[in-house]
């Protein structure tokens, strides 16, 4: 949660074990707000299929995942799902909270 190039290799490395196409990859941690010695980190991995977004707040020990991928011609919802387990997994969060939302193929 505080080292944007360990988080950067841990989305991307998920990306390929979930099977789906990343394109490009930018992350970045934020200065530290005042009073504040730790920052948070925004990350993003375009993927052939759409994104991949984190967030992070150490500060709050929070961390919000998107991942979107694009059903049109060929149903990747399994694969976007492995990609959160595995990031779910990597965390190892004292809490879940999951929102699933089905787009495209049916």
């Amino acid at each position: 949660m505080l080292d944007p190039t360990a988080l950067q290799a841990l989305c991307v490395g998920a990306v390929a074990a979930a099977e789906l196409g990343a394109v490009a990859e930018l992350f970045h941690r934020f200065t530290p707000a005042p009073g504040e010695t730790q920052s948070g980190i925004t990350g993003v991995v375009l993927l052939a299929e759409s994104h991949l977004a984190v967030h992070t707040w150490p500060e709050l020990g929070g961390v919000t995942l998107d991942v979107y991928v694009c059903n049109m011609g060929l149903d990747n919802s399994a694969k976007a799902r492995a990609l959160m387990g595995e990031l779910i997994k990597a965390f190892a969060p004292e809490q879940v909270q999951q929102q699933t939302l089905q787009r495209g193929l049916t």
